[in-house]
């Protein structure tokens, strides 16, 4: 297992996702991606394989350099602001504090299910995520 964490902008994380992809033959479908999600409320997380980019340039970036969709996302939330014309300031700030609460708790029950990602029993750990109570 690999955790990789990008230093270049969000909208170009398909570059490190690619190369570290093609360097150790790492096919899509065993990579999982964390990002942010503007359509989940804070505190949501969710796991889903495949399917477009949603408006999110750093998957479309993925999606781009991988040549395909099919990969796994753990979409964290962090819910929307009042206009789309906030959507860049708001992605970059720090989170209030309450909603800080929330994303750490989502993460923890990500981090609950891990496992079962990393073994692949996603449908297991897809089941109980989406389940969880702060979902």
């Amino acid at each position: 297992m690999w955790l990789l964490a990008p230093d270049t902008f969000m909208n170009h994380s398909g570059e490190s996702v690619g190369k570290l992809a093609r360097f150790y033959k790492i096919p899509a479908n065993e990579i999982l991606v964390v990002h942010d999600e503007l359509d989940l409320p804070p505190g949501v997380a969710r796991l889903k394989f495949g399917g477009g980019a949603g408006g999110h340039n750093g998957i479309a970036d993925v999606i781009e350099k991988l040549g395909t969709p099919d990969f796994l996302r753990l979409r964290l939330g962090i819910g929307r602001p009042a206009t789309s014309a906030q959507v860049v300031s708001f992605v970059l700030k720090k989170a209030p504090a309450a909603e800080q609460t929330l994303l750490d708790e989502a993460i923890r029950a990500a981090l609950a299910h891990i496992e079962d990602i990393v073994h692949g029993r996603v449908q297991q750990a897809m089941n109980a995520l989406h389940s969880h109570a702060s979902s």
